[in-house]
């Protein structure tokens, strides 16, 4: 599913299995003077998938911006595929963020355009893909997330939530990203959407992107798609490591959180 067999730019060298692709080291957060994350390290190698889950409010959502260099730190460092991003301009972070997707919680499309129209946007602004190609290659990728052609004249008020939220997956994978970031993909989803999305996360890294950060507080999908979990509670890491590890840690805080989620 190569965009350059459809004649795209070429994409640029892919990092090897096991690779660092994501460094935080010491990352803080304040807004207003007010400490949101507290000194957050973590490394994310390539083919893992990273479960960050946190009650409302706990920073989950500012630390995936800060990873995608949306908001910038107030400290610390954010390399990805190598390179530090917390001092570049808008437009050096250009090509660092056309090689990662990014699924925003309420699946951000464009209200007026239709599901052509948002899932074609990137190929159209970072790609030279031909219109017919453009076309064949949104609806490759909404096969992928279970949607079909008939789903590509429709605005995103006409779509389902479950849908709105393939359709806003489907434009974060249609560039082929090396890593993706999910922002609380089955809020507002009903559990049979839910386990749907959880089961296509598991889909694509089998396939189209191995390697992802999840931020959620959905305990199921944690259970499904991570390799390591991570717990953010008061802006720290109260635990990080292996899934099973996690989930069975002695921490009262980690399990009383997991308890509630649970719930």
């Amino acid at each position: 599913m190569a965009l350059a067999a459809r004649g795209a730019r070429p994409p640029a060298v892919r990092a090897a299995p096991g690779t660092a692709l994501v460094e935080v080291r010491a990352l803080q957060k304040r807004f207003d003077g007010q400490p949101v994350l507290r000194d957050l390290s973590f490394t994310l190698a390539k083919g893992e998938t990273l479960v960050v889950m946190g009650g409302s409010g706990s920073g989950k959502t500012v630390m995936l911006r800060c990873v995608a260099g949306l908001i910038r730190p107030s400290a610390g460092t954010v390399r990805l595929f190598g390179k530090p991003i917390e001092t570049l301009s808008e437009e050096d972070l250009l090509p660092i963020r056309r090689r990662m997707g990014y699924v925003f919680q309420g699946a951000a499309l464009f209200d007026s355009l239709t599901v052509l129209e948002n899932v074609a946007y990137p190929l159209r602004e970072h790609t030279d893909l031909a219109e017919a190609a453009v076309r064949a290659r949104v609806v490759d990728v909404l096969s992928l997330v279970g949607l079909g052609a008939e789903v590509l004249p429709q605005l995103p008020s006409e779509l389902s939530g479950g849908m709105r939220k393939r359709v806003g997956i489907a434009r974060a994978i249609v560039t082929e990203p090396e890593v993706l970031l999910f922002d609380e993909p089955t809020a507002g989803l009903d559990p049979t959407n839910s386990r749907l999305v959880a089961e296509l996360i598991v889909h694509l890294k089998g396939g189209v992107c191995d390697t992802a950060i999840v931020v959620t507080h959905d305990l199921d999908l944690a259970r499904t798609v991570a390799d390591r979990i991570a717990i953010l509670i008061g802006g720290r890491f109260a635990a990080l490591g292996p899934r099973e590890e996690v989930l069975a840690s002695p921490d009262p805080a980690v399990q009383a959180f997991l308890g509630g989620e649970a719930r």
